[in-house]
């Protein structure tokens, strides 16, 4: 029974998900505070005085019309911190883990298809062939 919660919770695709969806969200309320506290006053500085923030303005007497730059900025700087903590924090131990127990996840395709075909075969009661 532990054998298989091992081999269930080792499989690259659960720990995949793992770190995409729980890990993940937790990390970005970090990265935005991070951002709102941090990056977006860097980012004012080079807005000038414009109270909108970093952007230019299309046409001069409609604030409508002004396109923000600021955010863009912030929002890449926010995927790229993620991706950068996730994959420092988690892919890689997972990646030392899975080597050190001898997990290997390099099976070719024809591999798959063998072991699929010999599956079949012994559920239908045929010998493997």
């Amino acid at each position: 029974m532990l054998k298989g919660f091992k081999d269930f919770i080792l499989r690259g695709d659960v720990v995949d998900l793992a770190v995409a969806v729980v890990i993940g969200t937790a990390f970005v309320a970090i990265v935005t505070a991070f951002s709102d506290g941090i990056i977006n006053p860097l980012l004012a500085v080079f807005g000038g005085t414009n109270t909108a923030g970093l952007g230019f303005q299309l046409v001069a007497d409609k604030p409508a019309t002004f396109i923000e730059v600021g955010p863009i900025i912030t929002a890449t700087i926010n995927f790229i911190l993620i991706a950068a903590i996730l994959y420092f924090i988690l892919v890689l131990p997972a990646k030392a883990a899975r080597k050190r127990l001898g997990i290997d996840e390099t099976v070719t395709e024809a591999e798959l298809l063998t072991e699929i075909r010999d599956l079949l075969a012994e559920r239908n009661g045929n010998p493997k062939v």
